[in-house]
This record gives structure tokens, sequence and C-alpha cells, in this order.
């Protein structure tokens, strides 16, 4: 479902910016912007960085781009 919203000139100025720098739509841009500001909301305590790079590792999983982790020593 879309919907229209009214955003700040100045804000939209700089999702534009960011939107071109990482080659995505400036909606598409505003909606990373929301994802990412809900997650770290919801978990004051984990970084940035780790939450850009939990995301990064859950799209490489769905993309098939991982390999199964086979042990190859036996534990003790």
């Amino acid at each position: 479902m879309a919907t229209s919203v009214r955003l700040d000139d100045s804000f939209v100025t700089h999702a534009r910016v960011y939107a071109e720098a990482e080659s995505r739509s400036l909606p598409k841009q505003i909606e990373y912007w929301a994802k990412i500001g809900k997650i770290m909301i919801d978990n004051p305590d984990l970084s940035y960085e780790f939450v850009h790079e939990s995301l990064l590792s859950i799209e490489e999983v769905n993309q098939g781009l991982t390999k199964l982790y086979v042990r190859r020593t036996n534990r003790d």
C-alpha cells in the first residue's frame, strides 16, 4: 500500500544525495532510513555497524551467496 507524505525539502535533499551515492531511488533511500531507524529504536544497545552488517548477511543468505558450514574435525 503506497501512502503519500509531506517531507521537509532539506530532508529530501539530503536523502537524494545518499540515494545517488548508494545507487538507490529516493523513495528506497527513505524506506532504508526508516527501516534502520526502527531497528535502532527497537535495539538501542546495538551499533549501527552491527545492524548494517546483519542486514547485509541476511540478504546474502536470501540471495544464496552463502555455503553451509561443515565441521571438519571431531568434537571432544
